[in-house]
């Protein structure tokens, strides 16, 4: 487990669907901790879900360079996956502004912003009406 003696170097924060993911960026040796647990057990060995986190450090070769630190709640693993990814993102273009340009042509920065849409009153969901019958 990580000590609180290392000296946090970046802050990012994302978001997708209803998850919020908050991440700290310190030096290290490469360990992606997520609410006091390894990347692995808490996305329960889902390699999508794990590759979609880790795909900015990937791309900029900082896999060994770096601890990271993730507080995130609300939404599925796949909501979270995907926050986790932009924080990430976030995190490194604040701590060399000189990534933003990489992970921009990749799409790294871009928040989804596709959430569910609302119920509407006389309707079952968002657009599913109750069946309708001519006579």
């Amino acid at each position: 487990m990580l000590s609180e003696t290392n000296r946090i170097l970046a802050l990012g924060t994302g978001r997708r669907k209803s998850a919020v993911a908050q991440i700290k960026i310190s030096s290290g040796k490469g360990e992606f901790i997520i609410n006091g647990k390894s990347s692995i057990s808490y996305m329960q060995e889902n390699p999508s879900f794990l590759l979609s986190m880790q795909a900015p450090l990937d791309l900029l070769g900082l896999q060994k360079n770096y601890d990271i630190i993730v507080k995130v709640q609300g939404g599925g693993l796949s909501g979270q996956a995907e926050a986790i990814r932009l924080g990430v993102a976030r995190a490194l273009c604040l701590l060399e502004p000189s990534y933003r340009s990489s992970l921009k042509v990749k799409g790294y920065l871009t928040r989804d912003a596709r959430c569910k849409e609302r119920k509407k009153y006389g309707l079952k969901k968002a657009r599913k009406a109750p069946q309708f019958s001519k006579r």
